[in-house]
């Protein structure tokens, strides 16, 4: 029996012997440690490729350039002022040979129609001046200029011709002839001074014009056609 104490108090011995310095168990404080996770590292954000550094520009060459585009465009300026200007005196030299044409032709009727007794000589020879061609011929033939002028005196008469309108009607440029129609009224005054009634007439006058720009009455028709 006492040898049984005996070892229950060796092992309470041993037992104290191993426990651990310090407070005891049910005192002992716990500390929670939380270790954080962790944090992913940031990706580089992809930039895009800067482009290259510009050179400088050459300012002479930019000089250069701005210079000779200035020239070309006042040279095209200047011909497309040149070709304006040309096509401008093209047009007006038309207009006014037409027009030459067109006064040709009613002097040349206003001639024909009109004189006094006193000037039947020199209507007559200006209006024969006139002519040219088919027309200049018929009035050459058979001494008939002056079968003209001896019918102008029987009448004892003066006449005037008063031009009502003249027009161009086409142009020949191979024979350089026009045809212009020309409508004109004539008017016969006796010796007593009466007037007789007027008469007028429509003719087609073809107009010829020279080598040196020269016009003339070249035939005078009417305008159905008859000569």
């Amino acid at each position: 029996m006492a040898e049984q104490e005996s070892r229950d108090v060796g092992r309470r011995a041993r037992r104290r012997a191993s426990r651990a310095a310090g407070p005891p168990a049910e005192a002992a404080t716990t500390v929670a440690v939380v270790a954080e996770a962790p944090r992913p590292k940031p990706r580089p954000v992809a930039r895009p490729a800067a482009p290259p550094p510009r050179r400088a520009p050459n300012r002479f060459l930019v000089a250069l350039v701005a210079v000779l585009t200035l020239v070309v465009l006042g040279g095209a300026l200047g011909v497309g002022v040149v070709v304006m200007r040309a096509q401008q005196h093209s047009l007006q030299a038309r207009l006014d040979r037409e027009q030459r044409f067109v006064d040709t032709a009613a002097q040349l009727v206003v001639n024909m129609f009109s004189y006094t007794q006193d000037t039947i000589d020199d209507s007559v020879n200006r209006f024969v001046d006139g002519t040219s061609g088919p027309l200049r011929d018929m009035l050459s033939q058979d001494n008939n200029v002056e079968n003209l002028k001896a019918l102008f005196r029987d009448t004892n008469a003066s006449s005037e011709a008063v031009i009502n309108g003249a027009a161009l009607e086409k142009i020949d440029d191979v024979a350089d002839n026009a045809a212009v129609l020309v409508s004109v009224r004539v008017t016969v005054t006796d010796m007593e001074g009466t007037n007789k009634p007027s008469r007028p007439y429509r003719l087609r006058i073809i107009v010829h014009e020279d080598d040196n720009g020269h016009m003339t009455g070249y035939d005078i028709k009417y305008p159905e056609g008859g000569n």
